[in-house]
């Protein structure tokens, strides 16, 4: 068996090179940067279906990796940012939303128009498609509130706002659950066409790989 100038086997030297790799691979995802694929249509036109993104997980401090309790603060989710978190009601799915409310926030919502604070939110983001207002009794998506977001969550819509099942369906999402911020497309494509197909290769959508999320 071959040997290096340090007595070390080849295959001995490529294991260790194997493990350390797999250990900085692991620790980076599960502190610094993580990839992640847009399924839904729910951040139209922001994102869209087929987009590949990695989430800073970096930005809002470092957690440990089960509690997701947060042992060096770095930065609080603001309003406006895109965050990937642990889907409250199956915490084994991750969610991507925009971060509409924060801790202490009144939100109130009328006619799909959003106040906070008692303040018109300039919503610039905000995708609406369809124009018929839903009553309150009927379903809270056009119509709610006021409710306080309380200490410790966050309060989060999708861009497109008829068409996102969101804090205004299932409630608030706490901080522990949140895994980071979107920052960057890394790649993008029709991911309906099979894997292997000409289809799938021909829809790369060039124009949007590289471009910052916001």
């Amino acid at each position: 068996m071959g040997k290096n100038i340090n007595g070390k086997s080849v295959v001995r030297e490529y294991v260790e090179a194997i493990v350390v790799a797999i250990i900085l691979a692991l620790f980076i995802r599960t502190f610094v940067v993580q990839a992640f694929k847009i399924p839904s249509g729910s951040m139209l036109p922001t994102l869209q279906i087929g987009d590949h993104l990695l989430v800073n997980k970096f930005i809002y401090g470092i957690k440990t990796p089960f509690s997701g309790k947060t042992i060096i603060p770095i930065s609080t989710p603001e309003r406006g940012d895109i965050v990937v978190f642990r889907f409250p009601k199956d915490p084994s799915i991750d969610y991507i939303k925009r971060v509409v409310g924060i801790s202490g926030d009144q939100i109130v919502i009328k006619n799909k128009v959003i106040y906070i604070n008692g303040k018109k939110v300039d919503d610039s983001h905000a995708y609406v498609t369809d124009s018929p207002m839903l009553p309150r009794g009927e379903s809270p998506r056009d119509n709610l509130g006021p409710i306080l977001v309380p200490d410790g969550s966050i309060f989060v819509m999708g861009d497109n706002r008829d068409n996102s099942y969101d804090s205004r369906f299932w409630g608030f999402v706490n901080k522990k659950a949140i895994l980071g911020e979107a920052f960057v497309l890394y790649w993008s494509w029709n991911i309906k066409q099979p894997l292997f197909s000409l289809d799938r290769w021909t829809s790369i959508k060039w124009a949007r790989i590289g471009r910052l999320v916001d």
